[in-house]
């Protein structure tokens, strides 16, 4: 904590920039947060408060992507919310062609533990040179580069079982000793992007599955909606999204089908429209075009 003071306006300014960034809705709450987050670096810019770190960020890109960095950093680690990947397991990867490729997304991977999860169970079922491809992408590139790295420390290991991290990571040894680096074949399949999902996507291709998990909680319904849309247009017919077990899509009037709490899936065919056939409503509209005036 710094002995720096944001003033409720300054703190104001901050919460609409960031909104209108990466999307991300900071609650009034979140003041004590945001000064811990961003104080450091006033500090270290040598600025006399706030107000002229707000100034520099709309000044220079480079510096809205340090404070971005800073502020949307999100806990993970490895095998989170375990029962996603068995349901990936026993479900869509059993069920899946044989000999097909399998595309996943995971649209905030942060630091890359939700990847290399993911490649691991697909390794397992499918094998380290089965036809299967991850995406990670995350807004920040601090977090992004600790994921293309692959090397966490072993503290890091929580929710790794020791069969996974035997099977499929290097412990470090001499200056490397304490850390651990996933292994060359598994992150051979793997990629990463930064990605904001605030904004229309890059050209990304389509994904049998994706991973948008534990981070829809920090945007309003209009940016889920948003995000949301535009994640559906990624996936394959047949495809399904995977969100937080405390997230939902309710209210959010999808193309998705629920499978069970937390897994989405979008129809193989689309959904039958609901609109009146065509000579029922030019007969509504006639009638409507005829009603006597008053």
């Amino acid at each position: 904590m710094t002995n720096l003071q944001i003033t409720p306006q300054e703190f104001a300014r901050f919460q609409r920039l960031i909104h209108d960034i990466a999307g991300v809705s900071l609650a009034d709450s979140k003041m004590i947060l945001l000064v811990s987050r961003l104080g450091k670096r006033v500090l270290g810019l040598q600025l006399d408060g706030f107000g002229s770190y707000y100034d520099l960020v709309c000044a220079d890109d480079g510096e809205c992507q340090v404070m971005i960095d800073l502020i949307t950093t999100h806990e993970t680690y490895f095998f989170r919310e375990q029962t996603h990947f068995d349901y990936l397991r026993d479900t869509v990867i059993a069920q899946h062609p044989a000999g097909e490729p399998l595309s996943v997304w995971s649209a905030a991977a942060s630091t890359g533990e939700e990847v290399y999860t993911l490649a691991m169970v697909l390794a397992d079922c499918l094998g380290l040179n089965g036809t299967w491809r991850i995406l990670g992408s995350d807004i920040s590139t601090q977090s992004l580069a600790t994921a293309r790295r692959g090397q966490y420390w072993l503290e890091r290991t929580r929710g790794l079982p020791p069969a996974m991290l035997h099977k499929y990571c290097l412990k470090g040894v001499r200056r490397q000793a304490g850390s651990f680096i996933v292994a060359a074949d598994l992150r051979r399949n793997t990629r990463f992007q930064q990605i904001n999902l605030n904004v229309p996507l890059p050209d990304i291709g389509r994904f049998h599955v994706v991973f948008l998990r534990n981070v829809m909680i920090y945007f309003d319904e209009d940016t889920k909606r948003e995000v949301v849309r535009r994640i559906i247009e990624t996936l394959h017919p047949g495809g399904y999204l995977f969100v937080g077990h405390s997230e939902s899509l309710s209210g959010l009037d999808t193309q998705l089908e629920t499978v069970r709490p937390s897994i989405y899936r979008l129809p193989t065919s689309p959904r039958p429209s609901h609109r009146p056939p065509a000579a029922t409503q030019a007969l509504s509209d006639f009638a409507l075009s005829t009603e006597m005036p008053d």
